[in-house]
């Protein structure tokens, strides 16, 4: 079961939805528009390493806004704060960019229940594109889950290197699990 425009603004009102700052504005028939926050990363080296962890350059997206290039994965994040104690949040792009040539969230779609925080979006294009920060670039919705949501008895947000701990982008860190 997806959540309804009319269904996530009651429950954000009721405290199961956490969208912060909330605009009724920005919701739509199954989703809310999310928005791009201030900083971008990129990967200072064009090859990388499974087994090495990355490092980047953070970029602020200035007033004028940034463009973005093709052959490069920006590493952006949510300008709201997006998450929920009893519904599962799916991030994906918006059309109207998509037609424009900008992929988002192109592998990692799916949050984790209990996990509140600025997300980390994953952006690449397919010929130069001008983004701003606070511009509309994705949506979420909410599913209903079934079952119970623990590994190892444990919530996501309490597991040892999960990304539920950070609300700014977030490199890979898939080098720490061959350590």
């Amino acid at each position: 079961m997806i959540l309804t425009g009319s269904k996530i603004k009651q429950k954000v009102e009721s405290g199961d939805v956490i969208i912060e700052p909330f605009h009724a504005n920005l919701l739509n028939p199954n989703s809310y528009n999310y928005r791009l926050g201030h900083e971008l990363l990129v990967m200072r080296s064009r090859e990388l390493d499974v087994h090495v962890q990355p490092q980047t350059d953070k970029i602020i997206i200035p007033e004028e806004g940034y463009i973005l290039q093709p052959g490069t994965l920006y590493l952006g994040h949510t300008l709201e704060t997006i998450g929920s104690t009893r519904y599962v949040p799916s991030l994906i792009g918006r059309s109207s960019l998509g037609r424009l040539g900008l992929f988002l969230q192109i592998t990692a779609d799916l949050g984790h229940i209990g996990t509140n925080h600025k997300w980390t979006l994953e952006l690449t294009v397919v010929q130069p594109l001008r983004v701003y920060r606070g511009m509309r670039i994705g949506q979420v919705s909410f599913w209903m889950p079934e079952g119970v949501d623990l590994l190892d008895g444990k919530a996501y947000k309490e597991q040892p290197d999960s990304y539920a701990q950070y609300s700014t982008s977030v490199p890979s860190m898939i080098s720490k699990f061959f350590e």
